[in-house]
């Protein structure tokens, strides 16, 4: 049997025995305007590799495999020996390569600076998406992004050419729709610093977010941990039509499991239904799967992952996975640790919101809940786009939608934003003249970015305070997350509910059931949308956006002004003393949800990820204070004044105070970003201790050598004051397993004493003795 094998370079090539190596096709490559360096691999996975490994799984747990334990699994540093039980043991792997976003890129090549590597052991790339503002339209954005942000690009590019990672140029396109054009591939398994990397589960890998330091493990060659996922199974039978689309198909699993019902588990899709959806729509739904906590999503390989291979110009892995069609799908008779069954003819379209991704309404229903509820109905703007849909397919539905309003002489009483995924989907939505009519109906196409999804957006139709709705084809809707406005009611739907809604103006709307007026009074009904899959013709790839790495980049420079406001080398964090926590004081109580946009907001303090000391200036700003459910406003108990929390942080630090945050449920959820763990050790924080956290957050806290802890009993929660001293004993005895004690001295001279619990392994409590998973690193090379 020949051994086939899997590039991870930019297009992945299948490469086969000996000499034999097939190449993307010359057709495709001269469309695509590209050098062939793009394509030449720099390492490889083989299937035959993945497929040994778990057979000395399957051998040794005696029993069938669901698809992600065949992916995870097979990509285990040691098959052999590595102890396997679900939800319990720390798993060591080895991803096949590395993707970062420019917002989370800067502080993780900063970290792979300190580290001291020469260049990357696995194949990685940096994606310029994250940094261009919505303002007035693609282009213009485009530009202005570039001179605002030129100090960051050159770090990003110049870094990535020194060490050996590939750099998508600003306006390539969002980062998860670029993964999936060129890098995931079915049995891929890759990790991405962006908390919507599971999108990649769409073409049948297994793509993780994960925070910046565990990317430097991985491109330092150091195997990277994960706790072993429990497996949430979800069947789908019956087949998807009329309004109904991929989307809905998250929005209701979303309403079913919550915020954090994913947390732990990976889920995975299977059933008849699964045919009925389409690649991209596949990527859809395992993207917004972070929404519910899950530590990715995934789908098995079949026809539809093959025609989206073969149209991005991948037809010989195609070929090869066809191959190993076997190992790319569920083993009969595996088990779930929880199913949940949906029937795709059943389900309806959905919305969810207002200020948080699981409350979730049929659209049918959402108007009467509105006026329920006091939510404005007036739908202000409509949002199409992000990484969780602006596939080709869904802006030709959106278009559908349009184009029927257009006929009879209708245009959008809402604003409307467009926002492509790539330069690929721009270029050919352009060609094919979606463009024009989404543009014809009153929309503005923006710059191929995150845009207004994650904040970065210039919105000026209503004042900060005025309470307005927004619905948007987005995957998370966090008050103050799209525009800073705290009074705006943000919904997340599929991208052509959105497009009717921006029509009709309102949420109280149901374009299954309900009528439009057209100008000349003629009452008429849209048709359910429709949109291919993919181009009949090929794609257009647009202009070419990548740089790919020298051979030998060793003697480039890669420089930071000491003087930046936006880049700032890092300095280690100091180890820990040896000595048990004493007499710490709470620095916030933090009440209800905490996201990590409330601890470490984007928006306009994305411009600061790269520089530590003034990104922490935003840290917990969001946040509400228990003592007075007000947000940035805590007392300082050295003065007896009310203060921001980042400076009452800093004048604790610089009093030689140390501090710990106590939280509520799943705190931590939402986004990757590392800052939320970074910034509360730079300022002093030693511990946060909540109910429980989001899988994410807690690792990353653990790599900045923090103390992530949960209240063995969650009502002691209630226990402590906002002016409690706080020790945490048995740090000497730190173990795996073995629970901690807080000490509270209240301010009326009483103390109480709390269990608190950990899941730290060996290699994690290093980290905290160490001062950071980076500091133990760089002691282990020495």
């Amino acid at each position: 049997m020949a051994t086939y094998c899997l590039t991870v370079a930019r297009l992945q090539l299948a490469l086969g025995h000996g000499a034999r190596r097939l190449h993307i096709s010359a057709a495709y490559r001269a469309k695509a305007k590209v050098s062939m360096s793009r394509f030449e691999p720099s390492s490889f996975i083989s299937y035959e590799k993945l497929q040994s490994n778990v057979d000395i799984v399957r051998k040794r747990l005696n029993r069938p495999l669901t698809l992600s334990e065949k992916i995870v699994y097979g990509h285990l540093d040691d098959p052999h020996n590595q102890e396997i039980d679900r939800g319990r043991t720390y798993l060591r792997l080895r991803p096949d390569r590395v993707a970062m976003q420019d917002a989370t890129a800067q502080m993780a090549m900063l970290q792979f600076i300190s580290s001291g590597l020469p260049r990357v052991a696995v194949p990685s790339t940096i994606h310029c998406d994250h940094l261009i503002e919505a303002q007035i339209g693609g282009a213009k954005d485009l530009a202005r992004a570039k001179e605002v942000n030129q100090e960051v690009y050159n770090f990003l590019s110049s870094a990535g050419a020194k060490y050996g990672v590939g750099f998508w140029k600003p306006g390539s396109g969002i980062i998860h729709q670029i993964i999936l054009e060129n890098y995931a591939y079915p049995g891929v398994m890759l990790i991405g610093t962006d908390s919507h990397t599971p999108n990649g589960g769409g073409l049948g890998g297994i793509c993780i977010g994960v925070g910046g330091a565990d990317a430097v493990d991985v491109m330092a060659g150091i195997p990277w941990e994960l706790k072993c996922p429990k497996v949430i199974g979800v069947k789908l039978t019956g087949t998807l039509s009329g309004w109904t689309s991929p989307k809905d198909v998250i929005l209701k699993v979303a309403g079913i499991l919550t915020v954090k019902g994913g947390t732990g588990a990976i889920v995975e899709y299977h059933g008849p239904g699964v045919d009925s959806i389409s690649c991209t729509g596949m990527a859809t739904i395992c993207n917004m799967g972070a929404e519910i906590g899950a530590t990715t999503s995934v789908f098995p390989y079949n026809h539809r992952m093959r025609t989206y291979l073969e149209k991005t110009g991948r037809a010989e892995i195609a070929a090869v996975a066809d191959e190993y069609s076997d190992l790319l799908v569920p083993d009969q008779g595996c088990e779930y640790d929880h199913i949940i069954e949906l029937n795709l003819d059943e389900l309806k379209p959905h919305i969810n919101g207002p200020f948080t991704p699981d409350l979730a309404h049929p659209v049918s229903e959402v108007g009467a809940a509105a006026q329920k509820n006091g939510w404005p109905l007036e739908v202000k703007v409509g949002l199409i786009g992000s990484c969780t849909n602006s596939s080709y397919e869904d802006m030709g539905r959106a278009a559908s939608v349009a184009k029927q309003a257009l006929d009879k002489g209708l245009k959008c009483k809402a604003q409307f934003t467009v926002t492509p995924g790539s330069e690929q989907i721009r270029a050919t939505i352009e060609r094919d003249g979606y463009s024009k009519i989404l543009g014809d109906v009153g929309g503005v196409v923006l710059a191929n970015a995150c845009g207004p999804c994650i904040g970065q957006w210039d919105r000026r139709d209503v004042k900060k305070g005025e309470k307005n709705t927004i619905v948007t084809s987005f995957n998370r809707n966090f008050t103050a997350r799209n525009d800073a406005n705290p009074a705006t009611h943000a919904f997340v739907t599929s991208p052509e509910i959105v497009t009717a809604l921006a029509i009709a103006g309102t949420l109280n709307f149901n374009p299954e059931t309900d009528y439009l007026t057209a100008p000349n009074g003629e009452k008429f009904k849209l048709e359910p949308p429709n949109g291919d899959e993919l181009p009949s013709k090929d794609f257009d790839p647009g202009q070419d956006t990548y740089q790919h790495p020298p051979a030998d980049g060793s003697s480039l420079k890669v420089n930071v002004n000491p003087q930046s406001n936006r880049l700032q080398l890092l300095e280690p964090f100091d180890k820990w003393s040896g000595n048990d926590l004493e007499n710490m004081q709470v620095l916030i109580k933090v009440k209800g949800k905490c996201t990590t946009d409330h601890i470490s907001a984007a928006g306009p303090w994305l411009k600061f990820r790269g520089h530590l000391d003034n990104i922490s200036n935003n840290m917990l700003i969001g946040a509400v204070n228990s003592e007075n459910d007000a947000v940035n406003k805590i007392k300082n108990h050295l003065t007896g004044e009310y203060g921001g929390v980042p400076d009452v942080a800093r004048h604790y630090k610089a009093n030689g105070i140390s501090w710990v945050v106590v939280g509520d449920d799943n705190y931590g959820e939402g986004s990757s970003r590392e800052h939320a763990a970074l910034e509360p050790r730079h300022l002093g924080g030693r511990a946060i201790i909540v109910k429980s956290f989001a899988r994410i957050h807690e690792t990353n806290l653990k790599k900045q050598g923090l103390l992530p802890l949960t209240f063995n009993n969650p009502s002691d929660y209630d226990k402590i004051r906002p002016d409690d001293k706080i020790s945490i004993r048995g740090l000497k005895s730190f173990a795996p397993g073995k629970p901690l004690t807080a000490v509270l001295k209240h301010s009326d001279g009483t103390e109480e004493s709390l269990q608190l619990n950990h899941s730290f392994n060996e290699t994690q409590i290093q980290w905290f003795q160490a001062g950071s998973a980076l500091n133990r690193m760089k002691e282990m090379q020495h």
